[in-house]
Formats: C-alpha cells, sequence, structure tokens
C-alpha cells in the first residue's frame, strides 16, 4: 500500500519524497527542505506509540533524541538539524548520506578483512567516544545504524534511546528498547546501561565484521537476550582458525559479561582497538573470512518488523526486563498479557474410549517406526555426520579431527595463494555438509603459492621475450626503456628476477629493453688536431674514419671537414668521416721559358707562389730560359720558384 506521507508537506517546510527505513520506534524518509533547498532524511516517530497513553514516554524519548543528538558535532555522527511536531506526527530532521548501511554491505559482500573490519570499529568508537564524552549513550549501536557515505566512511546514526549517563544509570523497570543481537547482559537483566554498554555492543560489532555472522543464534527474542546474559561470547578463532589470540583477547575485554572487567568507556576501547591493529602484520590485515555457509539460519529476519517471538535481529524491540537465574522469569512476563475472557471455561468432552483404543494404537505404530526411522539415521548404516570446518587448520590437526568424527580422510595437494603450505585449503564433501559415516572426505593441502622458472630471454626482441614470459605463466610488468651503445634496438638488455630463478607465479616479470644509442647534438671538431678529434668522439662512442686533404684553411695536422657535420642531430656510435690538412694545396708549375722574366714572375705569384731570380751576364736578353722546379711540377702554395733569364 501507499504510504500516507509520501508526498505531504510536513510542518509546510519538508516534502516528503521517499521512504528508505522503518525501525521500532520511526520510519525514515528523504524529504526535501524547502526553506533551505537540501534533502534531508526525516524521522517520524510511528503514530501508535505517540497516541497511546501508555506509552506516552515514547514521545519524550523521541524529543530528547533532538536535544541529546543536537549537542553532538563530529564528522563520524550524522547531523541533527531540527525537531517538531506537526499534528499528531513527532519528527526531526538530519544530515541525508546517500549510500548503504554497514549491515546492507555485509549482506553484499559477507566478511570484511581483519584490516577493515578494525578500522570501521575505530571509526565507529572514536565518534562513540566524543558522545560519551559529553555524557551521552547510544544504547542501539548495530550496523543498521552506521551509515557508509559515498567515500565509503563510517557515521554513526540514530541516537533515539540515548540517554544523558545520569539519566540511564538509575534502575529502569518494565518495557526495555534496543536490538537483542547487540544488548548488553546488565541492560537485559536490570535495564542499566552506561557508556560500556555501547562498548560491548561495539565488541559484538567487531564479531559481526570479522566473521559475517552475530556470536549467537535462537529462535525467539527472549532466547537470544538470555544467551547474552548466560554465555561468554565465543572466540572467534573458533570459527576462523588463522585469527591470531590477540583478536580473541580483544573481543573477549570488549563483551566481558561483567560490565565492571569492560573498557570504561569507549575512548578506553578504542585504546585497545587501536593497540591490536599495530600489533598484526600486513598479511593478517589483509585476510578476510569466507562468508558463512552451511550454518543454521536463524529463524529472525533481518527485513521485517514483527511480534516478539519472530524479531529481526537489526530491528529495535521492546523487551520486558528481568532475565535472572536460568532464564526469563516468564511468570512476570505473563503479567504483561491479558486474558480476553476471565470467566471463560473450557467445554466438557464427551468419552470415546473406543476411538481412544484406535488412536492409541495407530500411535505406537507411528512411534516404533519413528524409532525405526531414527535408528536407521542415528545409528545404523544410514547415519550421517556433519562435515566440520577444517579450512586453514594444518593437514595434521584436520585428519585427526576428521578422524575421530569416523571419516576416512584422503590427502591431496593444490597451490593456493592465500593459504599458508601445510594448510588445509578445502574438503570434499565441503565444510557443513552431511557425509555418511566411514565415508571417505578428502582434504586439500596447500603447496603455497605456485612457483615457475623464468625462462632465458636476455638478447631476444621484446616480442619474443614478452611470449615466452606470457606462455611461462607470469604477468609482465611495464618495461623499462634503456639506451644502449652496443644493444640494438627493441633487444632485451635484462630481465627482473633474473633468468632461472623460481618466483611466485603471480609476480610481474620486468624487463629491461634497449632504445639503440642515445640521440644527440653531433659535436663539432672542425679546427682540432686528428689526435683531440679523435679523443673528443671517443666521449660519445664514435670512432671516425680519417682522410687527408690539402687545404689553406687550417694548419697541417687539424680537421678541416666532417662528415656528418657538426650540431646536427645524430645518435651515439653513428659512423662519422674527417678529413685532415696534410699542407697547404698543390700548385702545378706553367712552363714560362721564353717569357720575359716580368711576366713570369707575375703569374707565378698570382699561382701563389713566390719568385726569385738570376740575371745571367752572358744572356743578353731578359727573357727567362730555365725555371727550378722544372715546368709543369706540383708544388705547394708558397713554394720559391727560381727562374734564370
Amino acid at each position: 500500500m501507499t504510504d500516507p506521507l509520501l508526498g505531504r508537506l510536513i510542518d509546510g517546510r519538508y516534502e516528503v519524497r521517499e521512504r528508505v527505513a522503518a525501525g521500532g520506534m520511526a520510519t525514515v524518509y528523504v524529504a526535501f527542505d524547502k526553506r533551505l533547498e537540501r534533502d534531508v532524511a526525516l524521522k517520524v516517530m510511528h503514530p501508535h506509540l505517540a497516541a497511546d497513553a501508555s506509552e506516552a514516554d515514547f514521545v519524550s524519548r523521541f524529543r530528547r533524541e533532538a536535544k541529546a543528538a543536537a549537542r553532538l558535532t563530529h564528522p563520524g555522527m550524522v547531523r541533527v538539524y531540527d525537531q517538531g511536531v506537526d499534528g499528531s506526527l513527532s519528527y526531526l530532521t538530519m544530515e541525508y548520506v546517500p549510500g548503504e548501511n554497514l549491515r546492507q554491505r555485509l549482506n553484499r559482500e559477507g566478511p570484511l578483512s581483519v584490516g577493515e573490519s578494525l578500522e570501521i570499529t575505530t571509526k565507529v568508537l572514536t565518534a562513540l567516544a566524543a558522545a560519551h564524552q559529553q555524557g551521552l549513550v547510544h544504547r542501539d549501536l548495530k550496523p543498521e545504524n552506521v551509515l557508509l557515505d559515498a567515500e565509503g566512511e563510517p557515521k554513526l546514526t540514530d541516537f533515539g534511546l540515548a540517554r544523558a549517563v545520569t539519566e540511564v544509570t538509575s534502575t529502569a523497570t518494565g518495557t526495555l528498547l534496543g536490538t537483542v543481537a547487540y544488548l548488553a547482559p546488565e541492560l537485559v537483566t536490570h535495564g542499566v546501561a552506561d557508556a560500556r554498554s555501547d562498548v560491548y555492543a561495539a565488541g559484538i560489532l567487531l564479531y559481526e565484521l570479522l566473521l559475517g555472522k552475530q556470536p549467537f543464534a535462537a529462535e525467539t527474542a527472549l532466547a537470544l537476550a538470555s544467551r547474552h546474559v548466560h554465555e561468554d561470547v565465543p572466540a572467534p578463532s573458533a570459527q576462523l582458525a588463522w585469527l591470531p589470540v590477540e583478536v580473541d583477547e580483544t573481543v573477549a575485554a570488549l563483551t566481558n559479561r561483567d560490565a565492571q572487567a569492560r573498557p570504561a568507556d569507549a575512548a578506553a576501547a578504542l585504546a585497545l582497538v587501536r593497540d591490536l591493529r599495530t600489533s598484526l602484520d600486513d598479511p593478517t590485515l589483509a585476510r578476510r573470512a569466507d562468508r558463512p555457509s552451511g550454518q543454521v539460519p536463524v529463524v529472525i529476519p533481518h527485513d521485517a518488523t514483527s511480534v516478539l517471538e519472530d524479531t529481526p535481529a537489526g530491528t529495535t524491540v521492546a523487551l520486558p526486563i528481568g532475565l535472572d537465574g536460568a532464564g526469563m522469569d516468564m511468570e512476570a512476563y505473563a503479567e504483561h498479557l491479558t486474558d480476553d475472557d476471565p470467566e471463560a471455561r473450557e467445554p466438557e468432552r464427551p468419552s470415546h474410549k473406543a476411538a481412544w483404543w484406535v488412536g492409541a494404537a495407530a500411535a505406537a505404530v507411528l512411534v516404533m517406526a519413528s524409532l525405526g526411522l531414527w535408528w536407521y539415521q542415528a545409528v545404523g548404516p544410514g547415519a550421517y555426520t556433519t562435515v566440520p570446518e577444517v579450512v586453514g587448520q594444518s593437514a595434521e590437526n584436520a585428519t585427526n579431527v576428521l578422524e575421530n568424527l569416523g571419516f576416512v580422510v584422503n590427502e591431496d595437494q593444490v597451490y593456493d595463494d592465500a593459504i599458508a603450505a601445510g594448510n588445509v585449503v578445502s574438503t570434499d564433501p565441503a565444510a557443513q555438509q552431511r557425509a555418511l559415516n566411514n565415508a571417505e572426505v578428502t582434504i586439500f593441502v596447500s603447496l603455497g603459492k605456485e612457483q615457475f622458472e623464468v625462462p632465458v630471454v636476455v638478447g631476444s626482441l621484446r616480442e619474443d621475450a614478452e611470449s615466452a614470459l606470457n606462455e611461462a605463466g607470469f604477468s609482465l610488468a611495464d618495461p623499462v626503456m634503456k639506451y644502449s651503445d652496443t644493444i640494438p634496438a627493441g633487444e632485451v638488455i635484462s630481465v627482473s628476477p633474473g633468468e632461472g630463478e623460481s618466483v611466485d607465479h603471480d609476480t610481474a616479470i620486468e624487463l629491461t629493453v634497449s632504445e639503440g644509442p642515445e640521440p644527440i647534438t653531433t659535436p663539432s671538431v672542425l679546427g682540432l688536431t686528428e689526435e683531440d678529434a679523435i679523443a673528443e668522439l671517443s666521449t660519445y662512442g664514435i670512432t671516425p674514419t680519417i682522410e687527408y686533404g690539402r687545404t689553406d684553411e687550417v694548419e697541417i695536422g687539424e680537421v678541416y671537414v666532417q662528415t656528418p657535420e657538426g650540431e646536427t642531430d645524430g645518435f651515439r656510435t653513428q659512423e662519422m668521416t674527417l678529413t685532415v690538412s696534410e699542407g697547404y694545396p698543390l700548385v702545378r708549375v706553367p712552363d714560362l721559358r721564353g717569357d720575359e722574366f716580368a711576366d713570369a714572375k707575375a703569374e707565378l705569384e698570382a699561382l701563389g707562389l713566390t719568385v726569385d731570380g738570376d740575371d745571367n751576364p752572358w744572356n743578353f736578353t731578359t727573357r727567362v730560359y730555365n725555371m727550378t722546379p722544372g715546368p709543369n711540377t706540383e708544388v705547394e702554395r708558397g713554394t720559391e720558384i727560381f727562374l734564370e733569364y
């Protein structure tokens, strides 16, 4: 049926848009605050509580919630904005936290890792510590009241049952409000709650985060409450053998049945949880329990509100106070029940003896048949035994446990990334399944992580090396690219871990791959001597080819041409040719014999040669008749030519 509040404007300000939750005291809606134009969570008390004169204290409790919660300003708590009454409706408005609550996450994911369980418990206790410091008690801590925001950060909500410590420590009588699965023993027996009651609930919460289930189960709320009073919370390691004893000790300290033996408040409990967190190593913090399977389902569902005999485990309910001795004082509880017609009497029944004997005979046959069936299933060849949970235990311990139950144990070995070598990974049949007595149960024992040998890939091309590693079962890390003067581009220089090493199969292998010689700007060695040029180029891994030529641009022995040219893009070890001067350019001496001395001199000087001459007194002309060096001889520019005329 449609909720009558949907679409209604409360107190002329809050437009109700969606119902998001319903509890034992109130229903929560998403509403739009028209004054401040924002979404808020609107909590409306159930009308039947407000209307019932015998339950008038509910209204005052509801109003006290706003005053108490408004005093709490902490990032780990849902903020309370407003409180009021609109006709018969008592309401308050709170910060709207979109997302899910911790119960929904547990239902979706199962148990959390040890590290995350401790982290969430730490943050919840931090928020509770702020409340306890101001003298306020929550009284209804449970996963439903831990909201997870968009970043997954927990926020504590619903201080609807919280009262000042000075108020709640006095002895209460009559009706107790709370969630049975998280109620401290002193709350059940005497209705007395203080900060230590919240600490007890936090311990139950931690247990549930670690194992994915509550420590106690029962068919009725009364029976469940009785177990909290008369039984110690079992050690988590009884269900999860790999959990360290420090976890058991912390849970036991938080959930001690004697309130005096518990931490005095959330701040003291917070110190215990933080000490536990620092004492555990990273592998333990990262582990998480498997989702509970095969356990006897609790009759109490999580998503309905019902009568006392079938109460949801996460719902706030009303319980008569006073569990003592071996259980609930049922005579006291019966006083809460009224007789419809105290004058009524059961009518007398006529006697039918013959029918009685027939019925008795039929009943006897039925009893005998039932006894035969019981014998066959419990004692005879049809007897079954439930396979216990032995995952995480050593193979020896698991074998002893199973053999003591009458099973024949076979052992097989498997690799497993999470279970340490020598411990049980799984069983066949699986835990909580029923098997015939003397049936064979195979335990699969961990060999630890499977290991592979790193193949030889150095010197291979990158593509070939990656294919070889993938075929060997490895994943690849991003390769390291490195310049190399000696290894061609694309070829593997090294591998980590090294070739031939045996490593875990999930190790990411890292290749170092050559990018070839490093890019450089080609150095210029023009004008350097041959020796200096070779030395300079050797720093770039370059061994040049030397050629020789003649030029007047540089001195003899200096470089005057290089290929490729300097100041151009290049790379280390590239090829290079240098041309080194071996002197000035050569000039061919022309034949000037018969020419006038002056003309010959001018022509030779134009060729860059120097001229000297000798005037032979026996020669009566000025014509050249002899040259040294002779005509057509190749000489360096600047060479002296001697002319005789």
